[in-house]
């Protein structure tokens, strides 16, 4: 398969950006244009991702934003996700650590994580055809360095069209290409955390029409949170290469990603008041903001591999990302035809590891013992670490805090996530009627290989922080063991012993698409088609059904010649009995929208879309798919449908920039634990205004959301879905100097629901990035970010919906207070 896109690619003269200026021809591409040049000419400001053309964002009838480098660089973003949550409209909670944020648009759902109804892009292709893969969330594998130029991201309307699995939106990170000769040099370190990282990017002509951009980065150290070793660790390097000639352009890439980052999940936090007034505060000797249940004692799983061979895996890798691009594109003129190729091969691999924590299975040592132990009395020692084999006399003053964790260890083995994208289209102008009729054409191919392993494993855990927690053993009253070296079993023994899984799928997507677009005088009207049909092939291990046990056995794990109490709890998988996943889907989508420009700084729009994301391995496993045959018991579950509805009004003027949009969207949603449908509607705000050396950024959007059917619980209609607050905001002002920059970054919610049965809430938070800048010389910058400026104890999500008796939730927290200093070598 991947030989036959290879082979695709060669057929083509060459490969082009799909969402690329069509002035690259002149050698100017929006993908790189520096931000002066916007500020200069306002007017001629082109967006160029999810639509046919590039043009001015007041001529379009779309919905968009944009961030430059300059401004990226001041938010002091840990990650991509931490970048993000400055779009307007969007919501990211990205406190998991590089990956497997949380990624949503105008109050569109989050059920299991990652960006299901958004596309994540790198230079106008996408990361992952589906943002959600379990534990391989397209978040994952990208990485903000000195080569990004711009993020650039639409919101609903033609993104339905332009691109697949986009209903809500796509986000395009976009490079550097050596339009600006030079290049730069940044050493940043920690001040109150250990990092250190330098980053580089260099781009030159290497003739009239020849030029190149190389950059990357390499950083290695602890990171925000107590580990106890060097969570993260790697780097990444990117090169492209563009030749210019009349009439076009021809590029080549590469991108080599190797990075490993710690995955911060749930820690335990203590819970007080009432469901609708609740009040969270740290457990004795661990703060949730600076502390997480990895830790130097923890830096091994050993559980059965997918060949069902003992093995050892290294749980200090955290989220390993590894990515192998290349790729290219080009742009070239056929007659009165523009024609545009885009071709890209990415082998992405790497490994999801972390440790989680149940409901409800972390709280009071004696409790929780006697859970698992079925008897009182039972005995707690330390299973490794300084005090390693002591007996734990008193559970109730455990690390002052009396707490033993029931953990799940999250191990799962990315073994192929290769994507491979190609996109070709035609696109004309013609003078009709006193106006100009754009027509553009194409299709897009690709396909995604989804190859994951869930290995996971059961320990005790004691609650400590600053990266010691001890692993515990638990025995019986009269002495009889029950867990090996802290492991209650090597399956998911905490969980009913499920997911014990192994995907090996391939997925294949097609969609031809067209759109017109007429605009004469002030009116521009357009509309778009694009009809998705693909293919879902291969075969699942495990599970085969929502709730059946995976296959446990004994095994002598210690090679002692006993079979302990902990080695009959060892999972195996299904090797000789594997379901099928065999079924075909296809959808339209279409977008229709009017732009009408009152005046030269002010339009007005509106847009009516209908889009699809096709579901892929979050619908495995569960009652959908047949596994006997591996066909849709339930064809309607392939695909999630989204319609949309948005109207809005610009401005532009020389120091003020104003968006409104109002919208309204209706959403299906098929999951491994879910049949709904949603809605929302609400508005949107984004604005800018710049008075001599101050200037403030803006944006809010205020959401109604509700469940309007649920086929599974229908107690739930009617409720607020999780997580949506009624509104979210960002604020940026600052001040600006020739020599000095300083300024803050405001990103805030409202409350929300910790889950759909809207018991629990969520309370509303405000965090404070700061920022200062100076240029000691022309070519040396000093900067100080931080992040989490007053660090405020904000609570993003619990794994409890419900106040539990224990008083102990499980919770994922922002990041606490971080700063970082950096200084920059330009040359």
């Amino acid at each position: 398969m991947k030989f036959k896109y290879l082979l695709l690619a060669a057929t083509f003269a060459c490969p082009i950006s799909a969402y690329a200026n069509d002035a690259e021809a002149n050698s100017s591409s929006a993908s790189a244009q520096p931000a002066a040049a916007e500020t200069a000419q306002p007017t001629k400001r082109a967006f160029t991702t999810g639509v046919a053309r590039g043009r001015d964002l007041l001529d379009s009838a779309i919905s968009t934003s944009a961030l430059d480098e300059t401004e990226i660089e001041k938010y002091a973003p840990r990650s991509v996700g931490e970048i993000f949550r400055n779009i307007p409209g969007m919501r990211a909670e990205p406190y998991a650590g590089e990956g497997y944020a949380n990624i949503s648009i105008r109050g569109l759902p989050l059920a299991l994580g990652g960006a299901k109804f958004l596309q994540l892009q790198e230079d106008g292709m996408p990361v992952l055809e589906f943002g959600d893969i379990a534990f391989g969330t397209a978040d994952q594998f990208l990485r903000a360095d000195l080569t990004l130029s711009q993020v650039q991201a639409i919101r609903g309307g033609s993104a339905s069209t332009f691109s697949s699995n986009s209903p809500g939106g796509v986000i395009n990170l976009i490079s550097k290409t050596g339009e600006e000769q030079g290049g730069a040099v940044q050493l940043t370190t920690g001040l109150d955390y250990e990092t250190y990282r330098m980053d580089f990017d260099y781009g030159a002509k290497l003739s009239d029409t020849v030029r190149f951009n190389i950059g990357g980065f390499y950083r290695q150290g602890e990171g925000q949170r107590a580990t106890g070793y060097d969570a993260y660790k790697g780097g990444q390097l990117k090169f492209n290469i563009t030749k210019t000639f009349d009439g076009g352009y021809i590029r080549l890439y590469a991108k080599f990603l190797d990075d490993k980052s710690p995955q911060y999940l749930a820690v335990p936090m203590q819970v007080t008041g009432t469901n609708s007034d609740p009040h969270y505060a740290n457990v004795g000797g661990f703060d949730a903001r600076t502390d997480t249940m990895l830790s130097r004692y923890l830096q091994s799983n050993v559980t059965m591999s997918k060949n069902n061979q003992l093995t050892r895996y290294d749980m200090t890798d955290g989220m390993h990302s590894k990515v192998k691009s290349l790729g290219g594109e080009a742009q070239f003129e056929l007659g009165e035809w523009t024609i545009t190729e885009r071709f890209r091969y990415s082998d992405i691999s790497g490994a999801s590891r972390g440790v989680y924590l149940a409901p409800s299975l972390t709280g009071p040592a004696a409790a929780i013992s006697a859970i698992w132990a079925r008897t009182p009395g039972s005995i707690l020692s330390y299973a490794n670490g300084p005090s390693a084999g002591q007996v734990i006399a008193n559970p109730a003053a455990l690390n002052g805090n009396g707490l033993l964790a029931s953990a799940t260890l999250f191990d799962t083995d990315l073994d192929d996530l290769t994507n491979i994208t190609n996109d070709i289209r035609a696109s004309r102008v013609w003078d009709l009627g006193g106006g100009k009729l754009t027509a553009t054409a194409g299709f897009y191919k690709a396909a995604q290989t989804i190859d994951t392993t869930w290995h996971w494993s059961s320990v005790f855990m004691e609650v400590k922080g600053d990266g010691q927690a001890a692993l515990l053993n638990l025995a019986l009253p009269n002495g009889t063991s029950l867990t090996q070296d802290g492991y209650f079993g090597f399956g998911t023994s905490f969980l009913g012993n499920v997911r014990r899984n192994i995907y090996d799928t391939q997925y294949s997507v097609n969609a031809p698409y067209a759109s017109l677009n007429y605009h004469i005088g002030k009116l521009a009207i357009g509309g778009s088609l694009r009809y998705d049909f693909g293919t879902a092939r291969g075969q699942v291990f495990g599970s085969t059904d929502l709730g059946r046990p995976a296959s446990v056995t004994s095994y002598d794990v210690n090679g002692n010649g006993v079979i302990s109490n902990a080695e009959t709890r060892v999972a195996v998988y299904p090797l000789l009995t594997p379901s099928p996943v065999h079924y075909d889907y296809d959808y339209l989508s279409y977008s229709i929208g009017v732009n009408y420009r009152i005046a030269e700084q002010l339009s007005v729009f509106g847009r009516y879309s209908r889009g699809g994301r096709a579901n892929a391995d979050r619908i495995l496993f569960s009652n959908y798919v047949n596994s006997v045959d591996g066909s849709l018991r339930r064809p309607d579950a392939a695909y999630d449908p989204v319609t949309q509805a948005e109207g809005g009004v610009k401005f532009r003027g020389a120091d003020t920039e104003l968006y409104v949009t109002g919208f309204w969207a209706k959403t299906k949603e098929h999951n491994i634990n879910l049949d709904r449908s949603y809605r929302a509607y609400g508005v949107e705000l984004e604005g800018s205004i710049k008075k001599g050396p101050f200037r403030l950024n803006a944006g809010a959007t205020y959401t109604k959301a509700k469940i309007t059917a649920d086929a599974l619980v229908a107690a739930m209609v009617g409720h607020v879905p999780k997580h949506q607050a009624d509104l979210i905001f960002q604020v940026t002002p600052q001040f600006e100097t020739e020599r000095f920059v300083i300024g803050a970054n405001v990103i805030g919610t409202t409350d929300s629901y910790a889950g759909d049965d809207n018991l629990l809430k969520i309370p509303g938070h405000a965090l404070v990035n700061g920022f200062a800048q100076y240029r000691l010389t022309e070519r040396m910058l000093l900067s100080v970010n931080a992040n989490n400026l007053f660090n405020k104890l904000a609570v993003i999500e619990t794994q409890e919906t419900a106040l539990p008796a224990t008083g102990i939730v499980q919770t994922r927290v922002a990041n606490g207070r971080t700063v970082s200093a950096s200084v920059r070598f330009d040359f």
